[in-house]
């Protein structure tokens, strides 16, 4: 072996690492920040009690019908959450409509059925129906542009859109299609 060889066999020789003398400060430490997370998940769920209390003047969601008649389209996908029309990010909480979910959409002649597995399911009447487009993002979830179905309706003095991705993004624009028909239909009936 050359000198540099037994030189540098030496100095790995000699690397370990440090023995680990005090266990209290380590525990203490991984403890303070155990400690600092559950208040911060604490504290993120206060504040959406606390969004959901703000919301309490929303009256309870409308139920479907007991004929809401022949399904016109229906798809599968994903609910991600409602806000107030037109400001993307002021989720609304109450009445579980700031719950994402797996969803079930179904267009009837009555109006939009949304069921949702475990999660509150809702009604949306013909007659609260007031728009549906292609949009890119709600409440937090952002996608690319048309990549997601924003329906608008009202529900008691306030209107709300509603943000649903297909698991078929084909699909949506026969929904905005079906949709505003649907409601173009309806203010033509209401002006005879």
């Amino acid at each position: 072996m050359t000198p540099v060889t037994l030189i540098a066999a030496g100095l790995a020789a000699e690397k370990k690492s440090a023995e680990v003398t005090d266990w209290a400060a380590r525990i203490g430490w991984l403890v303070g920040l155990a400690l600092f997370v559950a208040l911060v998940y604490w504290l993120m769920r206060e504040g959406w009690k606390w969004r959901g209390t703000l919301q309490g003047d929303l009256p309870e969601l409308p139920a479907v019908p007991d004929d809401p008649g022949p399904a016109r389209l229906s798809m599968s996908g994903r609910y991600h959450g409602s806000t107030t029309a037109g400001q993307w990010l002021d989720r609304i909480v109450a009445h579980g409509l700031g719950t994402r979910s797996r969803v079930e959409l179904t267009l009837t002649d009555a109006g939009l059925d949304v069921v949702r597995p475990g999660a509150t399911d809702f009604f949306v009447p013909r007659e609260a129906l007031r728009e549906a487009v292609l949009g890119k993002g709600i409440a937090g979830k952002v996608l690319t542009e048309g990549g997601l179905l924003v329906v608008t309706w009202a529900h008691g003095e306030r209107l709300i859109d509603s943000g649903f991705r297909s698991d078929h993004a084909a699909e949506h624009t026969d929904w905005v299609d079906a949709i505003n028909s649907m409601i173009n239909k309806t203010e033509t009936e209401g002006a005879r």
